[in-house]
């Protein structure tokens, strides 16, 4: 485990000791700080409304909910910003010959840049719980909801980092990585909407593929085992492949 958290923590000072991080967290905290600002306005406008006749709204369901579903349709556009760079690059300065040649295994690797890259990407959501506290500091979220809405998000984030290792194991392009890593999330993503067209037998294979679909529950503050073993079992494959491509490489070496 320590060289798989020495390569880990090579990973995020990399991204860090560049303008890269922040500009990633940035373009995701502009449109989650919108979709936030105007659910709130949203739920601030009818609850006086229904304060009028007794009525009460619930806080999670009309704007957490919202806000993180909004959330996981952003994620689409900036995970492969992170992980586009994480073997391509590494192919075209040449030290992927030195780290494949170091006494590290192909695992540990593979492992060491998943999580630095999934530690970016933790890092990203942790600065959307700025948002998150206000709701907190002027009103009275369910706490369960939101833990359960965040872990969602993620097992989908810990998805998207293990196909976009493997996308980008296979070329020494960067921009070619984060092309097809977005063509791969953007099919991942509106597979789910030819479920009800696609007949009784494909309509739910291509409604269990969809990446998003398997979120609305956790936004939604339920956690389902089989939605966890969706994306469990989606980082697995994901990562064996990956391996499998970094294992060619090593013998082309």
């Amino acid at each position: 485990m320590r060289n798989v958290a020495a390569i880990a923590q090579r990973e995020l000072r990399s991204y860090f000791a560049s303008p890269m991080a922040y500009i990633i967290i940035g373009f995701f905290m502009l449109p989650f700080g919108v979709f936030f600002f105007l659910y709130l306005r949203s739920f601030v406008s009818q609850s006086m409304q229904m304060a009028q006749f007794g009525g009460a709204m619930n806080l999670n369901q009309q704007v957490i909910r919202y806000v993180l579903q909004n959330a996981s349709v952003i994620i689409l556009f900036i995970m492969p910003m992170i992980t586009m760079r994480t073997y391509s690059e590494e192919k075209r300065s040449g030290t992927i010959e030195l780290l494949l040649t170091s006494p590290v295994s192909d695992a540990e690797i593979i492992l060491g840049k998943f999580i630095g890259a999934l530690g970016l990407y933790a890092a990203m959501l942790a600065v959307t719980l700025l948002y998150i506290g206000i709701l907190f500091v002027w009103g009275r979220p369910e706490w369960k909801p939101l833990v359960a809405g965040y872990l969602g998000l993620l097992l989908m984030g810990g998805a998207f980092v293990s196909i976009g290792l493997l996308i980008s194991s296979t070329t020494n392009n960067q921009i070619v990585a984060g092309v097809v890593t977005f063509v791969v999330f953007l099919m991942l993503w509106i597979i789910g909407w030819f479920a009800d067209s696609a007949g009784p037998v494909i309509g739910p294979i291509t409604s269990f593929l969809s990446i998003t679909e398997h979120f609305d529950d956790f936004a939604k503050g339920i956690i389902d085992t089989k939605h966890v073993i969706y994306y469990l079992s989606l980082i697995t494959l994901g990562l064996f492949l990956t391996s499998k491509s970094v294992d060619t490489e090593r013998w082309r070496g």
